[in-house]
């Protein structure tokens, strides 16, 4: 039986959720730093033994090593939790340029907040370093700080970690691990050089990571349909305030639509059948004419079709422009939910339509298939901020149901154990190197 403490810090540690998992696995907060106060409180009230330390990180990094310092004394901690801002790597957002443009990699500021995990790590010299992130992370190029030139989030992180650390890269779909939808992360776990674990994952051929639980060759993720299933949360509807709303439970609640254009054209789209707006082929009016794939006004008779349009200053329809591929369709209930992001309150970001339902998902919904448990305290934030903030620290949040399995075989591996480890000739492994190969320097 364990009876040292496993103390550890979280660095841009949002609502505290993902950490959650860390700490079912025998971890304890002492610090959690966020630069957003409303976070931060929701996160603090997650982790009650923990002091928060509120700001730019960039400018309050010391302050966080003086919390744990004034804590802990010399003792390093156990565990460093760090997940920086995925927004300036992710896929989902525009105007980022070229994953290999350099310069406009590093353009957000947020791409090189790797910096302040180094920083913070040789401040404190913790045992373990975990940090989590979009794909992207591995290889979407900015320009290094030390010498200008290109090289991945990731890779300068390594870099920078390389003298004290030795570095184990991971990229993997949550789904593989019970998660309810498809979320592909990149994780990289750093040891000590001088911590016996180092030695045990070589000779036991592992890497720092659960073994996986499903696999879409095995037919095992846990679908939508499931996940929703196990919720059993009341029906709701787009259509009206009553109808969007469950009164016994403020968290299982959707934006409201009336009757206009916009929930027409999703109940159009058949229940259960992962339909696309994009693909009604018939007016309101239903007029017998054939309708081609751009058309956004039927031939007949001039009326918008139930598709993705907007109206022009002279009074005209033409379709959304882009998002054919990633948003206004349905879910499809008998596979794992697309990636719950921090627009899961938008109809036109993303897949964001119930299965069946005419209306999104609930923050109850999003919660639930984030695996954030029911006994989360999410505080007042609901009535103080409303539901797009809460949405927000849903989206952004690490699946607790992962990182309580990563926890867990983390606190064995410092007990020298090496059980229920996956192994280093995983394809998550060899993914997590190939794309981290793209964003070394040229010169390397």
């Amino acid at each position: 039986m364990r009876s040292e403490k496993l103390s550890a810090v979280s660095l841009f540690s949002n609502c505290g959720a993902g950490d959650l998992g860390y700490a079912k696995a025998g971890f304890s907060f002492e610090v959690m730093a966020e630069i957003e106060q409303r976070r931060l409180t929701v996160a603090l009230a997650n982790h009650a033994d923990a002091s928060g330390v509120p700001g730019d990180l960039r400018f309050t990094w010391r302050e966080a090593v003086a919390s744990f310092r004034n804590e802990a004394g010399a003792e390093p901690p156990a565990l460093l939790s760090a997940c920086p801002p995925c927004q300036g790597m992710s896929t989902a957002r525009g105007g980022r340029g070229r994953e290999e443009d350099a310069a406009a990699g590093s353009r957000d500021g947020r791409n090189l907040l790797v910096e302040v995990i180094a920083q913070v790590a040789n401040g404190l010299r913790p045992r373990l370093i975990v940090v989590e992130n979009v794909a992207a992370f591995f290889s979407r190029l900015v320009l290094d700080p030390r010498n200008d030139e290109p090289i991945s989030a990731a890779v300068l992180l390594q870099d920078l970690l390389d003298p004290h650390y030795e570095c184990y890269p991971f990229l993997t779909d949550l789904a593989d691990y019970g998660v309810p939808q498809r979320r592909v992360r990149a994780f990289m776990t750093f040891i000590r050089r001088d911590e016996a674990a180092v030695e045990t994952l070589a000779l036991a051929e592992c890497v720092p990571y659960p073994m996986p639980t499903a696999s879409a060759e095995d037919g095992n993720w846990t679908s939508l349909k499931e996940a929703l299933e196990q919720l059993d949360a009341a029906e709701l509807d787009a259509a009206s305030a009553e109808a969007a709303h469950d009164s016994s439970t403020p968290m299982h609640s959707v934006p409201i639509w009336g009757l206009d254009h916009r929930y027409r054209m999703v109940a159009a789209i058949p229940p259960n059948s992962g339909g696309r707006a994009w693909d009604t082929a018939h007016c309101e009016a239903k007029c017998d004419v054939q309708v081609d794939a751009d058309d956004a006004v039927c031939p007949a008779c001039n009326e918008p079709l139930l598709r993705p349009v907007v109206q022009e200053a002279d009074g005209s329809y033409r379709l959304v422009r882009g998002f054919r591929r990633s948003s206004y369709s349905r879910m499809r209930p008998e596979a794992p939910a697309p990636t719950i992001t921090t627009a899961s309150g938008h109809v036109g970001s993303d897949n964001t339509i119930h299965p069946f339902e005419n209306r999104l998902l609930s923050p109850l919904e999003c919660a639930y298939l984030q695996t954030i448990p029911d006994d989360f305290n999410w505080g007042t934030s609901l009535d103080e901020w409303g539901p797009t903030a809460v949405r927000a620290m849903i989206g952004e949040a690490v699946p607790p149901r992962f990182t309580e399995m990563h926890g867990r075989v983390l606190a064995e591996l410092l007990d020298g154990r090496t059980k229920g480890l996956t192994s280093t000739n995983d394809r998550r492994v060899a993914k997590a190197i190939e794309r981290m190969q793209r964003g070394l320097p040229a010169n390397a």
